[in-house]
C-alpha cells in the first residue's frame, strides 16, 4: 500500500481514526511506522493527506490532516466484455490503479454466460479489490461498476447516459494506428469510453453496433491480447495521450 484508504465514518469530526487488521499490519509490518511518525492517508472518494499515528497498540490511533485536495474523476471509462473469472478478479486491483471512472461489464458473444454467476462480480468482493489498486496508485476515487447482460441494450440505449463521451474507441486487434494525436487534442474536460471485447475479439455484428454509435476501432498491432494486458496497455496509451 503507498495510501492507507479510510472509509468516511472512521474519521470522527476531530481528525481521529483508529486502523486495525490488515492495515494496521500494513502500517507496523511494510511500512514500520511508529507513534510520532507520518503516513499517506485518504478518504473514499475524498480527501488525500498525512496522519500521525498517536500510540501503537492492540489498534493504531491516528490524526488526520486531509488538507492534500480530492483527485479529479478519470477522464476514461472502460466497457468490458466480461472475461474469466479469475481474470476479473485480477482486473479489479489494475483497472483501479490505471484509473479509470467506470466500469460498465457487459455480455457478449463470446462471453460464457455463467461467468456472471460468479462472486467476483458481488459488490464486497469488488470494493475490495478496487480499493486494494486506489491503495496502489495513491487516488481515493473509487470507479463506478455496473453489470448489464444485454450488449445490443446496453449500445443502443444506455450509453449516451454515461456520457457524453468525446471519443469512444473499440479494441479489436488489427492494424489501425491508435489514436494518440487526436486524443491529445481533445478539451482537458472531455472523457473517453474505451470498448475492450472477448480475447478473440468481437465478432463482425459487435463491431457493426459498436461504429454505428461512434465507436472507431484501435488495436496495438495486429496481436491478440489477454483482456488482463489489452486494458493495461490501452488504457495506458490513453492516459498518456490525455495527459
Amino acid at each position: 500500500m503507498n495510501l492507507i484508504l479510510l472509509e468516511p465514518d472512521e474519521i470522527q469530526a476531530d481528525g481521529l481514526a483508529v486502523l486495525s487488521g490488515k492495515r494496521a499490519r500494513h502500517v507496523r509490518e511494510v511500512l514500520r511506522a511508529a507513534a510520532g511518525e507520518e503516513i499517506r492517508v485518504g478518504v473514499v472518494d475524498g480527501a488525500l493527506g498525512t496522519a500521525t499515528i498517536l500510540e501503537d497498540a492492540k489498534q493504531l490511533r491516528l490524526r488526520c490532516d486531509l488538507s492534500g485536495g480530492i483527485p479529479p474523476v478519470s477522464r476514461v471509462d472502460l466497457l468490458l466484455a466480461m472475461p474469466r473469472p479469475k481474470v476479473m478478479n485480477r482486473l479489479w486491483p489494475v483497472l483501479a490503479s490505471l484509473g479509470v471512472g467506470r466500469v460498465l461489464i457487459s455480455n457478449a458473444w463470446k462471453t460464457e454466460r455463467n461467468y456472471f454467476d460468479t462472486h467476483v462480480l458481488a459488490p464486497v468482493h469488488v470494493r475490495a479489490g478496487l480499493i486494494e489498486g486506489l491503495q496502489q496508485a495513491r487516488d481515493t476515487r473509487l470507479p463506478q461498476v455496473s453489470v448489464h447482460k444485454q450488449f445490443k441494450k446496453l449500445v443502443e440505449d444506455k450509453l449516451d447516459g454515461f456520457g457524453p463521451y468525446a471519443a469512444r474507441l473499440a479494441a479489436h486487434p488489427g492494424r489501425e494506428a491508435f489514436p494518440s494525436g487526436q486524443l491529445a487534442a481533445l478539451p482537458t474536460d472531455a472523457r473517453v469510453l474505451l470498448a475492450v471485447g472477448p480475447e478473440g475479439g468481437w465478432t463482425p455484428f459487435e463491431l457493426e453496433l459498436l461504429a454505428a454509435h461512434g465507436f472507431a476501432t484501435v488495436s496495438w498491432r495486429p496481436r491478440a491480447l489477454r483482456t488482463d494486458v489489452a486494458c493495461a496497455v490501452l488504457l495506458g496509451l490513453i492516459h498518456a495521450a490525455l495527459a
